[in-house]
C-alpha cells in the first residue's frame, strides 16, 4: 500500500491512530516517525518491510452528532491550554490578587525570564513576597513547567502559607510534619504528595533529611531563607543544619526561589556562601560579588527598600522613615538600671544553666541575650521572666530529686530562634 507523510494509519501496535510525519526506507525495514492523533505521543519505530506493506490508512469519520455543550467545553479546554502563550500575565489574571508594580516587576521582569529559576527576592518586610511566590507557582503550573512543588518555611508560618495559597490562588498544599510521616510508615511521603509545605527545622532533622534527599521537585521555595547560613573561620567552614538542608534542596530542585527581608548579616563571606546555595560557585570570591552588587548586574537576586515601592499612580506605599539616633548613658542617667544590668549579666554567666555540661557556652550566651532583651523591654518584663525561670527550676528539681534531669537538658537554638520571647521561655 502507498503510505506517505501526512497519512493517518492504524495498527495493533498503537492504542490509537498515528499521523505520519516521516517515512524512511532502510532496506529490509521502514522507519516511521509520527504521533498519535489524540494523546500526541511521539512515535519513532522500525517496522519490517513485509509488515509495513500490510498497514492500512485509517478513515476518521465525523458525524457531528456530539453534545454541543461537550464540544464547547472541549474547545475551551484547548484554548486554556495555550492561554499562557497569548496572555503573559495569566497567573495574575486568574488569581484573587491585585499585584502592585514592584511585585509584577519581580515576578515577570526578573524571575520568570530565567529558563532555570535560581533567584532570591530580598525586598523589605511588607513587600508581599508571599504574593510574588504564589504568582510564580501559578504561572509555572499554567505553563506546564512545574507540577511537584515544595515550600519550606519557619514552623509558625506553615498554616499561614497554606491558607494564603488556597484563598488567593486556589492552590491546595499538604503540610508534612512528624505525625503525617509516621502515619505513612514505610512510604516516602515526599514522593507521595505533589504540593507540600513543611517546616525548615523538621526537614533538616537527621532522620528526615535522607528521605527528602531522594525526592525531586520542579520548584522549591524557601521562606526566611537567610536562616540557612554557613560561616568561615580561617580555613574552617562551619555549616549549620539548615545550610546542609539548603544544599540538599539545591540539588533536588529544577527551580529554586529564596525569600528573605534580611539576606546580608554584615559578613560578606556568609552572604557569598548563602548565594552558593542558588548557584554553587557562581561568585568565586567576595570581590566578584561586591563588584556585581555595585554595578547592579547581579542575576541572582533583587532587593527593593520600602522607599522604592509605589502604586500605579507613582505614590509611595509606605510613609517616609526618619531615623535619628539618641545618645543615652546608662551609668549617668540611670545608675540603678546599670547596676541591675551588670547583676543580670553576672547571674547568667555564673549561675544560669550551671549544671549543663553539653554546649554550655552557647546556652549561657543565648540566655544572656534573651534576659537582656527582656530588661530592654521593661524591668517588669525581666521580673516575670526570672519568676518563670525560678518556677521551672523548682519544678525540675522536685520531679527529679537531684540535678541529673537538668544535666540532660539541651536546646536546638535554630528552632528557638523562630519562637517568640514567651515561647522561648516555655522551651
Amino acid at each position: 500500500m502507498n503510505i506517505n507523510a501526512g497519512d493517518i494509519i492504524q495498527d495493533h501496535r498503537w492504542p490509537e491512530p498515528v499521523e505520519i510525519n516521516l517515512i524512511e526506507n532502510m532496506g529490509d525495514y521502514v522507519r516511521i516517525v509520527g504521533a498519535t492523533i489524540y494523546s500526541h505521543i511521539h512515535i519513532d519505530q522500525l517496522i519490517q518491510m513485509e509488515e509495513f506493506e500490510e498497514l492500512s490508512t485509517a478513515i476518521i469519520e465525523s458525524d457531528f452528532n456530539a453534545n454541543p455543550q461537550h464540544i464547547f467545553l472541549s474547545l475551551e479546554a484547548k484554548r486554556y491550554r495555550f492561554a499562557s502563550l497569548y496572555d503573559p500575565l495569566l497567573a495574575m489574571n486568574t488569581s484573587k490578587v491585585d499585584p502592585l508594580p514592584h511585585q509584577i516587576e519581580a515576578v515577570y521582569g526578573y524571575v520568570l525570564k530565567q529558563p532555570r529559576i535560581r533567584f532570591l527576592i530580598a525586598d523589605d518586610p511588607g513587600a508581599g513576597k508571599t504574593i510574588m511566590a504564589g504568582l510564580i507557582i501559578k504561572e509555572l503550573k499554567l505553563r506546564h513547567q512545574a507540577k511537584r512543588i515544595l515550600i519550606v518555611v519557619p514552623g509558625h508560618l506553615k498554616d499561614q502559607w497554606r491558607r494564603e495559597l488556597k484563598d488567593r490562588f486556589e492552590e491546595s498544599f499538604v503540610v508534612v510534619y512528624r505525625g503525617l510521616m509516621d502515619s505513612f510508615f514505610g512510604e516516602n511521603v515526599w514522593q507521595r504528595e505533589d504540593n507540600i509545605i513543611t517546616s525548615i527545622d523538621f526537614a533538616k532533622r537527621e532522620d528526615v533529611l535522607p528521605s527528602l534527599s531522594s525526592a525531586q521537585f520542579d520548584l522549591i521555595i524557601v521562606d526566611e531563607a537567610h536562616k540557612m547560613s554557613a560561616y568561615r573561620y580561617g580555613e574552617k567552614l562551619d555549616k549549620t543544619g539548615r545550610y546542609r538542608l539548603g544544599e540538599v534542596l539545591s540539588k533536588n530542585a529544577e527551580h529554586l526561589l529564596f525569600l528573605t527581608a534580611t539576606p546580608h548579616k554584615g559578613d560578606p563571606e556568609n552572604f557569598r556562601l548563602f548565594l552558593d546555595l542558588l548557584e554553587p560557585g557562581y561568585f568565586a570570591t567576595n570581590e566578584l560579588l561586591q563588584a556585581s552588587i555595585e554595578n547592579k548586574d547581579n542575576p541572582l537576586f533583587i532587593r527593593r527598600v520600602k522607599e522604592d515601592m509605589k502604586n500605579f499612580e507613582g505614590e509611595p506605599l509606605f510613609l517616609p522613615r526618619y531615623v535619628k539616633t539618641l545618645t543615652f548613658n546608662l551609668g549617668t542617667d540611670s545608675p540603678s538600671e546599670k547596676d541591675l544590668y551588670n547583676d543580670l549579666s553576672e547571674y547568667v554567666n555564673t549561675q544560669y544553666n550551671k549544671a549543663l555540661t553539653r554546649d554550655k557556652r552557647r546556652n549561657v550566651a543565648f540566655a544572656l541575650v534573651i534576659l537582656q532583651r527582656r530588661l530592654a523591654s521593661s524591668v517588669y518584663a525581666l521580673f516575670r521572666s526570672l519568676e518563670r525561670r525560678k518556677e521551672r527550676l523548682e519544678s525540675m528539681l522536685k520531679s527529679s530529686g537531684d540535678r541529673t534531669g537538668i544535666e540532660e537538658r539541651s536546646f536546638d537554638f535554630e528552632i528557638i530562634e523562630d519562637l517568640s520571647e514567651e515561647e522561648r521561655w516555655k522551651e
